[in-house]
């Protein structure tokens, strides 16, 4: 197993990004070798369990109740629907379901009960379970861990200096303290972030500084191309290039040795060649289904002959880490305590997000 080293310089790191390609893909994959089984790839599916209506202003975010992006919003799935979702994500390959609310932060009550009672009746099908619900207290974290979570997600979405030209509504340390929350639970983490939003690669060296850091590392990071939605303050982006997700996916694999990469949005752009690449670079997880949340997503069956083609295996539940137990509600022993935390609202003006509120309010 390779080292894992938690004082990575920018510098180090751009150093590594910035190396000659073949040179880059050969450290990369030596050390993804070393720690990995290079043809298992992790298959989860993303489900969004209530879309729209959020209250942040993150630029790349379709589901910002502020912009106008034609998104159809829906309330809380019910907990039956979740289960017949997760049975059929299952039956196509997926180890993993990954839970998504539009939500700035979790609040105690009805609808955070029928959530820890979706992570229950998942957990019991034998598949691990992730949720991004936003904000979480120690006391949140700790009835998701006890309802049986495996992961927990929450994007640093990118280095601490350009997270404030994306978002204002919530501070960078909100992100590490829900982190930390999490952490002091037997839950995993998955944090990474997204790269094609304006940001320098002197950024994306930050974003894995800040990953690094982290004591343990992520067991997971997602690595996202930006997809531009039309209404959004980033609607005008280009896409990345195939390469800058190669280097990127090799350089965080190069950083987060132990961790599973996970190639996120933006697959549809990109062809098989290119995906390859990325899973040779160190990429050993992905989302299937034909949605992430609200973006588009390769349809599961050209997933699963991209696996034939290149020889790869699906990875079986629980590989990493053992099933939690699934404690039933009646024999919790936390119970919600009302909290009201004060997550920050820093507030500060970002013109794009601005003009695109302004547009939205026109058409509206």
């Amino acid at each position: 197993m390779s080292e894992t080293k938690h004082n990575w310089t920018k510098e180090e790191i751009l150093d590594i990004y910035n190396k000659p390609l073949m040179e880059l893909l050969y450290e990369a994959a030596t050390i993804h070798r070393k720690n990995h089984d290079p043809n298992t790839v992790q298959v989860s599916t993303l489900l969004s369990i209530k879309t729209g209506g959020c209250s942040e202003d993150c630029g790349y975010c379709p589901q910002a109740a502020r912009y106008h992006t034609n998104i159809e919003g829906n309330d809380l799935m019910p907990v039956q629907q979740v289960k017949a979702q997760a049975l059929r994500a299952k039956a196509s390959g997926s180890s993993r379901v990954c839970m998504g609310a539009a939500w700035r932060n979790v609040k105690d009550g009805e609808e955070f009960d029928e959530v820890l009672e979706m992570v229950r009746t998942i957990n019991k099908l034998d598949m691990e379970v992730c949720c991004t619900l936003g904000m979480i207290t120690e006391n949140q974290a700790q009835r998701l861990a006890e309802a049986g979570l495996y992961a927990y997600n929450h994007n640093l979405d990118s280095s601490e200096e350009y997270y404030k030209e994306v978002i204002s509504t919530r501070g960078y340390q909100d992100r590490l303290d829900t982190i930390d929350n999490v952490r002091k639970t037997n839950v995993t983490v998955c944090s990474g972030g997204i790269i094609g939003m304006g940001e320098n690669i002197e950024d994306r060296a930050g974003m894995l500084v800040a990953l690094s850091t982290l004591n343990p590392q992520p067991e997971s990071t997602p690595i996202n191309a930006l997809v531009a939605v039309e209404g959004t303050p980033l609607e005008d982006q280009k896409p990345v290039s195939i390469w800058e997700m190669i280097r990127m996916v090799a350089t965080t694999r190069i950083v987060l040795p132990e961790t599973q990469v996970r190639l996120s949005a933006g697959r549809t752009q990109m062809s098989r060649e290119g995906q390859a690449m990325c899973f040779f670079a160190g990429a050993n997880s992905i989302f299937a289904g034909d949605k992430l949340l609200t973006t588009p997503n390769p349809d599961v069956n050209e997933d699963m002959k991209m696996f034939e083609l290149l020889g790869l295996n699906p990875q079986k539940p629980f590989t990493k880490k053992v099933q939690p137990q699934t404690v039933e509600a009646a024999e919790s022993k936390f119970e919600a305590l009302g909290e009201k935390p004060k997550w920050t609202r820093p507030e500060h003006k970002i013109e794009r997000n601005e003009a695109a509120k302004q547009k939205s309010k026109a058409l509206k």
